[in-house]
């Protein structure tokens, strides 16, 4: 299944909806979206079935810069954590630490 980006305004806020597969490829059209969703974009994750880890990282940045996940599951999030620096790199568990020494 490829992507799908559906766009939802209200009360001030729009919302980007993702449905299917988020992939690497897909990610400049994403941010795209974001940025004409101003003030206040939020993506909505409720219909996502994969992403693979350009799309975590992805997402992660999103969150940081203060754009709400909206419906993320709860694999992904556990994702997201596991590639945060000093979090492990997402494959084997390990921290960076370990890995090193």
């Amino acid at each position: 299944m490829t992507l799908r980006i559906e766009r939802v305004s209200a009360h001030g806020r729009t919302v980007v909806g993702l449905i299917g597969w988020v992939r690497s490829e897909c990610l400049a059209e994403i941010e795209a979206q974001i940025e004409c969703a101003k003030p206040r974009p939020a993506l909505d994750l409720e219909e996502v079935t994969l992403v693979d880890v350009g799309a975590v990282r992805f997402l992660s940045a999103c969150e940081q810069r203060g754009i709400e996940l909206l419906h993320c599951a709860p694999y992904i999030r556990r994702w997201m954590a596991s590639e945060r620096p000093g979090q492990g790199n997402g494959r084997d568990g390990r921290d960076e630490a370990e890995r090193k020494g």
